[in-house]
């Protein structure tokens, strides 16, 4: 618990530096790119294009909730893990990618993982701001439920930033980690239900179980809580169950993370 105190004093600490580097880390991204901030919101757009097109249009009968355009139910689902699957891919080789900081011995590299996250939430806001023209363009008016996004945001950025400090540290000595979180990330995002709704196997025998099975996910909980705001109106303390099982999955996988990643810390500079 002290280990993960200091962290966070250092963090608030040195915000300043952080928040530089992570811009930095952002503009990086498109440097001898000609159109390039676009590139970042092209493959996204072009991915809901065609899930909409395959599922909204090609599958008319699949609309999960009746009076909803497809589309409006698939962006809210899609958009928040654009930002999970993009934090844990650039994560997963920040301390690779940063090696040259590692070797510094001044430097805490505990932040790493924290200008990666900040620097793929930047894009994510800016979907949010899209995501929220999308529903005006439609014609729905504001609501009050919108703003719980950001509770939401901030329980995504946490739960992805543990992973990281995971998959990060072991990606130093075990090269494969990054195959394995991209394959897991293509696995999940069919797992969780994104283009899909578990009410769609009501009528099934296999439906309890189903519900049971992907309630374990973590990322379920802000899926829906993301629909719960901008679909539903509905609020995070109407699902305390959901709740509970979020946060105290993540608060156990935050300190076993920080734990490897404080026991490997010591040989990063060795391997790197």
């Amino acid at each position: 618990m002290d280990y993960v105190m200091s962290l966070a004093r250092d963090v608030i600490k040195k915000r300043r530096l952080i928040a530089d580097l992570a811009k930095a880390d952002f503009r990086k991204r498109f440097v001898g790119s000609y159109f390039g901030i676009l590139w970042m919101f092209v493959q996204p757009v072009v991915t809901v294009a065609i899930y909409y097109f395959v599922f909204g249009i090609g599958f008319r009968n699949t609309n999960p909730i009746e009076g909803v355009p497809y589309v409006l139910w698939l962006v809210p689902g899609i958009v928040p893990w654009f930002y999970f699957s993009e934090t844990l891919n650039a994560g997963t080789n920040c301390l690779s990618e940063y090696s040259y900081l590692v070797k510094k011995v001044v430097f805490r590299v505990e932040i790493l993982p924290v200008i990666k996250m900040l620097s793929c939430l930047m894009v994510h806001v800016i979907f949010l701001f899209i995501m929220t023209a999308l529903y005006l363009c439609f014609g729905w008016p504001p609501r009050l439920s919108w703003i719980q996004t950001v509770y939401y945001t901030f329980a995504l950025t946490v739960h992805a930033l543990a992973i990281v400090y995971f998959t990060s540290a072991v990606q130093v000595f075990f090269k494969d980690m990054a195959q394995i979180v991209g394959i897991c990330l293509q696995f999940g995002m069919w797992l969780v239900p994104i283009m899909w709704q578990e009410e769609q196997f009501a009528d099934r025998s296999i439906y309890p179980l189903l519900c049971r099975i992907i309630k374990l996910n973590p990322v379920y909980y802000i899926i829906v809580g993301y629909r719960d705001s901008f679909v539903l109106g509905n609020w995070f303390w109407q699902r305390p169950t959901l709740t509970l099982y979020f946060w105290a999955t993540t608060a156990c996988l935050f300190l076993i993370a920080l734990k490897v990643f404080k026991r490997l810390r010591p040989h990063f500079s060795d391997v790197l």
